[in-house]
């Protein structure tokens, strides 16, 4: 893929396949599979997943039962969950984000439907069109979206030069340099704060402000995800216009996010773990990117900011919150 073209547009459509295509009834037939995540069982998340099941037409408890197991924001809780799923008899794997799929590679027998920041650059898979192993799903491209995003805080904020970064070293290092080389283009400079742990979070937002940072970019991450409230408020309470990932943060007071209707990502993975039901063998089966990005702007943070969006950044908006 030339990933500078998808810096480029963001928008193009991929290989998403309309759901209502894949839905049909089902037959006697019975699946069991385990779901590995990172997060809590409360996040939005969780039901996306269980609509996105529904509506690719399968009945959980039904014809659908679901061996669930929640990270709750600690990856490390993982392998142990890995190691029940993989004394399980299942017929499939659901594996959300990189932390999960590593701690899978126990049961390298069961095909695992995953959803990640880069299954080929994270070394899931060999490539987008034939992944060659057990793993198999959608590929969301965070780091050229951290790239993007990095794009749209500057056109919010044209006068920042300074935007602090926080990232999650355990997402890993790929997730850097499309973000640096188009720092470098708008000529703006980052502090790159890691966040490791809860007690990383009120250290990285003392350096940004020390180093007088005039915006942040908030690189996703399942601890950054769910420290997400505790970093909302620290960049109200320290002035930093900051853009999200997840459409949620904004909900909850960001001021903007950009990246993919999650809805879709969910069901692009139900449609996945559905062909795998099917018989398709997951070192065959392509793996998918989002076909849709979705901008949200919250223009009471905005206001509280002393910030005016633009009106081209208002135009393109899918979601804005007055």
């Amino acid at each position: 893929m030339d990933r500078r073209r998808f810096l480029r547009t963001l928008t193009a459509s991929f290989l998403a396949t309309p759901v209502v295509a894949e839905a049909q009834p089902r037959g006697s037939k019975v699946y069991r599979i385990g779901v590995l995540e990172p997060y809590a069982a409360s996040d939005p998340i969780n039901k996306q997943m269980r609509q996105a099941f529904r509506d690719v037409g399968y009945s959980e408890g039904q014809d659908l039962l679901v061996e669930w197991r929640y990270g709750e924001g600690q990856t490390t809780r993982l392998p142990t969950y890995a190691t029940e799923l993989a004394q399980l008899k299942l017929d499939a794997i659901v594996a959300i984000g990189d932390s999960a799929i590593r701690a899978l590679r126990q049961v390298p027998t069961t095909p695992i439907v995953a959803g990640s920041d880069d299954l080929v650059g994270e070394g899931h898979a060999a490539s987008l069109a034939r992944p060659g192993g057990n793993v198999t799903g959608v590929s969301i491209l965070a780091a050229e979206l951290n790239a993007k995003r990095l794009e749209l805080l500057k056109e919010a904020v044209p006068s920042a030069s300074r935007v602090a970064v926080l990232w999650d070293p355990a997402t890993g290092i790929f997730h850097l340099p499309a973000l640096q080389a188009v720092a470098r283009t708008l000529r703006v400079e980052l502090k790159i704060e890691e966040v490791r742990r809860l007690e990383d979070l009120n250290g990285a937002f003392e350096a940004a402000r020390g180093w007088r940072a005039e915006g942040l970019n908030v690189l996703a991450s399942p601890l950054v995800h769910a420290l997400r409230l505790r970093v909302i408020t620290a960049a109200a309470r320290n002035r930093l216009p900051a853009i999200y990932q997840w459409e949620e943060s904004v909900r909850a007071g960001g001021l903007m996010s950009y990246g993919p209707n999650r809805l879709d990502v969910m069901r692009a993975i139900a449609i996945q773990l559905d062909r795998v039901l099917k018989g398709a063998k997951t070192a065959d089966l392509p793996i998918e990117q989002p076909s849709k990005f979705e901008l949200a702007i919250n223009l009471k943070t905005a206001r509280a900011l002393g910030l005016t969006i633009p009106q081209s950044l208002m135009v393109r908006a899918d979601q804005i919150l007055r």
